[in-house]
């Protein structure tokens, strides 16, 4: 496939980067400021995203989900009805993080605005969304780009200088394995 770069606008984060999350073959990589309850169409019906990244772990997708605080009440409601999560989905909270990337199997990635919340990325109506922007991308370099940048605050190469520790939930820099929602 040659390399292509599409600006991304409003509900289009819906159809072209979360359903692109659908076709996920080995990796997913999301990172987000804010993360609440989303829904996602499966065939006639919607279940919640956290859905989907169970059919993907159970399918040995391998998932890391980096986000800024503790999601809401509905989203852990939800986390505890895929008891496969628990294991299957790495997780880590950096406060610090606010950037919003998708990385597709390493090939693809999503850079935007769009947090992984009902306004910023799911089903919410057009006139009750977020204004939201971004590129999808499978340029080598800009992907390459994003994977490092992910994996630099992944790996907590920051966390030994970094002056925002009291409100890590997660320190990066001491954990091997990375918490669960419990």
């Amino acid at each position: 496939m040659p390399p292509f770069i599409q600006y991304i606008q409003n509900e289009e984060h819906y159809t072209k980067v979360l359903l692109h999350t659908l076709s996920v073959k080995q990796e997913l990589w999301i990172g987000t400021a804010d993360i609440k309850d989303l829904f996602i169409k499966d065939g006639s019906r919607s279940i919640p995203f956290l859905g989907l990244l169970s059919k993907l772990v159970s399918k040995r997708v391998n998932i890391r989900l980096l986000h800024a605080k503790e999601p809401g009440p509905l989203f852990r409601n939800d986390f505890d009805n895929y008891p496969n999560l628990a294991k299957g989905l790495e997780r880590a909270i950096c406060p610090r993080v606010h950037f919003k990337i998708f990385i597709f199997d390493l090939e693809t990635a999503y850079i935007g605005s769009a947090n992984l919340t009902g306004a910023g990325i799911g089903m919410k109506s057009p006139n009750r969304r977020n204004f939201e922007a971004g590129i999808l991308t499978n340029d080598p370099e800009i992907v390459e780009s994003a994977i490092n940048h992910f994996d630099t605050v992944w790996r907590g190469d920051y966390c030994k200088q970094c002056d925002r520790k009291e409100f890590c939930g997660d320190r990066l820099d001491e954990y091997t394995v990375h918490q669960n929602y419990k």
